[in-house]
């Protein structure tokens, strides 16, 4: 729900109800004593959480220029792992869940005074044109222009909108909605490896941690490698890495040294986050305006599925654990074949209409003559005014 009201009120609107219903319901679950009535509230605060979420990262990269898209997604990433380093200290400092529940509040509340000043959070001017709103994106446009002291011509987008390529065929553009499983299998991969910690340590701590610090290398991984081999290469190479440390592990644990399956489970930590990370990323960078919303939302929702998965088996005692890591580990392998027909964006503007999505181009699955062109996602046949077919 939160996701369809981000393309239908906009970033900053959708921004606001989310972060002013996870304020309210974060009061209420700070007063409330029921268990029942905690669960409830805490999923609903969650639901608002991933509005809140999907919002501020779509805004945050349709605002930037293409050099700065990575910096500004990795000091998100940053920040959130920052979070979970900090979540235990301040659980043990609160020694109680409501005043726990109060301090994860404060933040919340404060983001309110969001609704007083617009400058600090603006609405985003692809979405504006996307949805037909000349005239507020042309004011949008020329308040970013008078801070960045650039003069900005008056005849914006004359007589053509961004929807004007809306009607295409949805099969042309189905190869970009690949990106979305490889969160979903980054996230449920991760138990596999995890699981392999608590041989060496039993306490929370020790795996909770490790998985934090992963987390921080990933995001540091990505930083220094994804502007030189761009994303479609590094979201490849996180699918091998992770796929080959599962099926190591799933094959030979028993065989190996204890010291060789903490690396093993450690790698394979580290490129599931990354993969996790990437492919949030790289679908916000190749899905069009007009559905980044939703795409995001998708890639969320397959995240929190897999969470979900791991989960389900701690709660089972491990029953099933292997017909879990059989079939995460093909998934990541399967994934690699998928993440090849998948375009470059690397330096790219963003897509804003579904037209613009379709003639992303993918590199060459193999070298190619530097004079040939890169191909298209889909060969796709177009008729010419004498009805001879010709091809792309």
């Amino acid at each position: 729900m939160f996701y369809v009201c981000v393309f239908r009120l906009g970033r900053r609107r959708g921004f606001l109800l989310s972060v002013s219903l996870s304020s309210l319901l974060g009061v209420v679950l700070f007063l409330s004593r029921s268990v029942v009535v905690f669960l409830l509230l805490r999923l609903s605060q969650g639901a608002s959480l991933a509005g809140l979420f999907v919002s501020s990262y779509i805004a945050r990269l349709e605002l930037c220029d293409p050099p700065h898209r990575l910096m500004v997604a990795m000091v998100s990433g940053f920040f959130g792992v920052l979070a979970e380093l900090l979540l235990p200290g301040i659980a043990v400092l609160s020694r109680d869940w409501p005043v726990l529940q109060a301090v994860a509040t404060l933040p919340l509340v404060l983001l309110l005074s969001y609704w007083c000043c617009a400058s600090v959070f603006p609405e985003s001017p692809r979405w504006l044109l996307a949805t037909v709103q000349i005239p507020q994106a042309k004011r949008s446009l020329q308040q970013f222009s008078k801070r960045n002291c650039v003069f900005l011509q008056d005849d914006l987008y004359p007589g053509e909108t961004l929807l004007s390529g809306f009607e295409v065929p949805a099969f042309n553009l189905i190869i970009l909605f690949f990106p979305l499983p490889s969160r979903f299998i980054g996230t449920g991969i991760q138990y596999c490896f995890t699981k392999n910690l608590h041989t060496f340590s039993n306490k929370f701590y020790f795996s909770y941690f490790l998985r934090v610090v992963t987390g921080a290398l990933a995001c540091i991984f990505l930083c220094l490698s994804i502007n030189h081999f761009g994303r479609r290469g590094m979201l490849l190479l996180s699918a091998i890495i992770t796929g080959l440390s599962s099926l190591l592990l799933l094959a030979l644990t028993p065989y190996l040294q204890g010291g060789l399956v903490l690396v093993l489970s450690v790698v394979g930590l580290l490129f599931s986050q990354a993969l996790a990370m990437l492919s949030a990323f790289f679908a916000c960078e190749v899905m069009p305006t007009v559905v980044r919303g939703g795409c995001l939302g998708l890639v969320l929702a397959l995240g929190c599925v897999g969470r979900a998965a791991s989960s389900l088996m701690e709660l089972q005692n491990n029953g099933g654990y292997f017909l879990h890591h059989v079939v995460f580990a093909s998934f990541a392998v399967l994934s690699v074949l998928c993440i090849m027909l998948l375009p470059e964006s690397k330096r790219k503007p963003l897509p804003d209409s579904m037209k613009d999505g379709e003639n992303q181009r993918r590199p060459p699955l193999f070298l190619s003559q530097p004079t040939r062109d890169s191909l298209p996602l889909l060969h796709t046949p177009l008729h010419n005014s004498s009805g001879e077919l010709d091809a792309l």
